[in-house]
């Protein structure tokens, strides 16, 4: 069995320790797969009418919130892809306010939205759950950071948790 440990500060530029360091000890596949329980759960509890809800007329609504997790999660995941596979061409960054303007998130019903995040964070176990024990600490490099493919894991978990913490704040 294969172990993962939570990244230490040379798997990641600082900036992503606001993710990873959200996420607790213990086997990422375990925490990803548990996360997706306690967030579909939330995420049930939120009606059509309260999912196109903004805490502030400049802010997001919660659709576009959930937009902007399932678009960043795959984006975290390519690039864990990227690097576990072996690919050494570094990757352009990702721009969440192009993303979030190209997705027409409002448009969508609330449970189309989940749904999708439901399928994406299968996919993502599936990656993680059979991903080689030599996978875990390679690296790469997107938006000019470094990262290992552990690391990107942990902030695939940390960004959900940052996002959803937000939701119940200020949202519900």
């Amino acid at each position: 069995m294969i172990t993962t440990t939570v990244p230490d500060r040379t798997e990641a530029a600082d900036y992503y320790f606001t993710y990873i360091d959200q996420v607790g000890e213990g086997d990422i596949r375990e925490i990803l797969e548990s996360q997706a329980e306690e967030t579909l759960g939330v995420l049930g509890r939120i009606s059509e009418e309260q999912s196109v809800h903004r805490y502030a007329p400049d802010k997001w609504s919660i659709r576009q919130v959930l937009s902007h997790v399932n678009d960043t999660e795959r984006a975290f995941v390519f690039r864990a892809l990227w690097f576990a596979r072996g690919f050494d061409t570094a990757l352009p960054s990702f721009d969440q306010n192009i993303a979030i303007a190209g997705a027409d998130a409002d448009a969508r019903s609330w449970k189309s939205h989940v749904d999708e995040f439901q399928v994406i964070r299968g996919a993502t176990l599936a990656f993680f759950q059979n991903l080689p024990a030599g996978a875990w600490p390679r690296r790469g490099i997107a938006s000019g950071n470094s990262f290992t493919v552990n690391a990107l894991a942990y902030i695939t978990a940390g960004h959900v948790t940052h996002h959803m913490r937000i939701v119940r704040e200020r949202y519900l």
